[in-house]
């Protein structure tokens, strides 16, 4: 399993910004270790991010999303303390989700 995703979310004017670093090795089944052999695909899939429950970012990733993929988004909506939970997949059903309280 990887490291904690790290999540920074903060509300200004009505909207919020979130920041993620998703903590994961993102292999695209094309590189080759020091004795030639291919490394097996292992990358995130799927992510959703929800706002006190309620989803404000679905996506896909692929095979061409760098390792410990950055993420920014922006939603309306959101207050100090509200909840922000991210969670995703990836190809070999391993699942992550974190939460933050939005500053």
């Amino acid at each position: 399993m990887t490291a904690a995703t790290k999540i920074r979310a903060s509300a200004k004017d009505g909207v919020t910004e979130v920041r993620v670093l998703m903590q994961h090795d993102m292999e695209n089944g094309r590189r080759k270790d020091e004795a030639g052999n291919v490394i097996p695909a292992w990358y995130i899939t799927e992510i959703k991010a929800q706002h006190n429950g309620k989803t404000v970012l679905e996506g896909q990733f692929g095979t061409s999303v760098s390792k410990n993929p950055y993420l920014i988004f922006r939603f309306k909506g959101g207050a100090a303390g509200d909840k922000i939970t991210l969670s995703w997949l990836d190809n070999r059903g391993e699942t992550r989700s974190d939460e933050v309280a939005i500053s």
